[in-house]
């Protein structure tokens, strides 16, 4: 019986034993991890940086690339062969658009260009010719006294169609006594009586013969012509008197009409139009009648075709001939002389190289996920390793909607322009920072203290802790408070709503030694809601 006592006694004591053991082990437990909960609020504790929100400039811009080039450039060529006889400028020279670059020896081409030339106008006398051809004009003014042809008769060449008389004026021919008319000159005033009624008209003496004739009674006379303007009612054959100089004439004699032209056809056709009437007043040039027919059409269209075949041969030597004196065809700057005076130049080689150097341009290969910011009229900032401390302004003058796809990747060329050029030369490499917006004196804090969803941690203490989004968890002593961002940089990030300059603003900075803290304490900024290092 007692040993079996003793046996429930060392039974008991081990039990009691074994749940002191059990208790410290516990509490030793509670311990270490309080002191690692503790550890690990104090790591991160370190790791947070605190800030305030404050105020900023912020410029959103995107950067790139390129190679400055002239606003143009030509490579001046000939198409032509030759010596050349003058180049009166040398690289470095600034010339104006069309000013004379070369003259090349065209000698060979004179003779070419005056046989054209000849060539040209003989065919527009003949299509002049075979035109006019068609019209038969009256060749003085006057009264058309006689038409012998009407629509529709054929005619032939050298046929004779009318009569034109000019009425207007007479001529009075009468004898004067040798001597009395040797006194007389043309132009002088006379005195003209008619017959018969005795009228009296003025005139005028147009010309005195010079030979004597026996008049009556054997006096020696001499005949002198009086123009006279016909009133309306003289008449070819009535016969009148006159006094010169108070001279009177020793006989009358007739009137005769001015002058008379017979109408002739200088072509063989029929009469397609008869445009004036037997009778009717016409004035010289006048067209009387138009010939038609298959064969007259046939020969001005064909001398209408010669001639402007004539033209076009003319033109083109005298487009050689040019080709022979070189034009800029720029304004600009001479950055290449290949060819001088004396040099043979040959057809489609270079002679000289022109930079429109009035401003430079850049290209820009702006990736697809930034090319809805980019728009024309932007202003840029373009700095170049070739110049230190400067920096030049550009603008965006065009943005291409014709992409380039590399790699999966496509970009979009953006033409950048640059007016304040001093310094810069074409062909430098430089970079570019288009700038997209910017905002001045803004609330703004670090990019990275803004995380994923537009969230950020702030200290419970902070007044914006109040708005704190409770479904998200935060490390001990922080808050996630939801916030409105506006534009951000490189640096900072803008803050419209959520935040005031009294918050205290925590976030990572991102270190490779601050990374394997957070893991190593069972990844502290890890989960939802995670500050993030990257822009909104």
């Amino acid at each position: 019986m007692k040993k079996l006592w003793d046996k429930i006694k060392k039974i008991g004591i081990f039990k009691i034993i074994l749940l002191i053991l059990l208790i410290a082990a516990v509490i030793v437990g509670i311990r270490i991890y309080r002191s690692a909960q503790d550890l690990k609020a104090q790591v991160s504790q370190a790791l947070y940086t605190v800030v305030h929100p404050e105020d900023h400039d912020i410029v959103k811009m995107i950067s790139g690339s390129g190679t400055l080039a002239p606003a143009n450039s030509y490579m001046v060529t000939t198409l032509v062969e030759g010596e050349i006889l003058t180049s009166s400028f040398e690289e470095g020279d600034v010339v104006e658009k069309d000013s004379v670059l070369y003259t090349i020896d065209s000698s060979d081409y004179a003779s070419n260009l005056e046989r054209a030339q000849i060539t040209l106008n003989q065919a527009r006398r003949a299509y002049s010719d075979t035109s006019d051809s068609v019209n038969i004009k009256s060749t003085g003014a006057g009264q058309l006294v006689t038409l012998n042809i009407k629509a529709g008769d054929q005619i032939v060449m050298g046929q004779q169609i009318g009569v034109v008389r000019d009425t207007a004026s007479l001529t009075l021919k009468v004898p004067f006594a040798s001597g009395d008319a040797a006194l007389m000159y043309a132009g002088q005033p006379a005195s003209v009586m008619l017959d018969g009624s005795f009228e009296t008209i003025p005139g005028t003496v147009s010309s005195v013969s010079g030979a004597d004739t026996v008049g009556a009674g054997g006096m020696m006379t001499r005949i002198v012509s009086i123009a006279v303007a016909n009133p309306g009612a003289l008449t070819e054959g009535q016969y009148a008197s006159a006094a010169v100089g108070g001279v009177s004439s020793s006989s009358a004699g007739p009137f005769e009409f001015g002058s008379s032209y017979i109408l002739t056809s200088k072509t063989s056709g029929e009469v397609a139009k008869v445009s004036v009437s037997e009778g009717s007043y016409v004035k010289k040039d006048q067209v009387i009648a138009v010939l038609g027919g298959k064969d007259i059409n046939e020969s001005v269209q064909r001398a209408r075709e010669n001639m402007r075949s004539a033209e076009l041969s003319l033109e083109s030597i005298q487009d050689q001939i040019d080709s022979f004196t070189v034009k800029s065809p720029i304004s600009g700057t001479i950055v290449d002389k290949s060819f001088k005076t004396g040099d043979k130049a040959g057809a489609g080689k270079v002679l000289c190289t022109i930079y429109d150097l009035s401003y430079l341009e850049m290209v820009l290969n702006i990736d697809e996920l930034d090319i809805m910011d980019i728009a024309v009229g932007q202003s840029v900032d373009i700095t170049a390793d070739a110049i230190e401390g400067r920096t030049f302004s550009g603008l965006v003058t065009k943005v291409s909607v014709a992409g380039s796809t590399m790699n999966g990747v496509t970009s979009y060329p953006v033409t950048v322009r640059i007016d304040d050029i001093s310094g810069l030369l074409p062909g430098m490499n430089v970079d570019a920072d288009v700038i997209i917006s910017e905002e001045e004196q803004v609330m703004a804090i670090p990019s990275a203290a803004v995380t994923r969803g537009n969230v950020v941690l702030v200290t419970a203490g902070s007044p914006s802790a109040s708005a704190a989004d409770t479904s998200m968890t935060a490390p001990e002593g922080y808050v996630y408070v939801p916030v409105v961002t506006g534009i951000s940089d490189d640096e900072y990030v803008q803050i419209l709503s959520g935040l005031t300059e009294e918050d205290e603003v925590a976030y990572i900075e991102q270190t490779a030694a601050g990374n394997s803290w957070i893991n190593m304490f069972g990844g502290m900024a890890e989960g939802p809601g995670a500050p993030s290092s990257g822009r909104p």
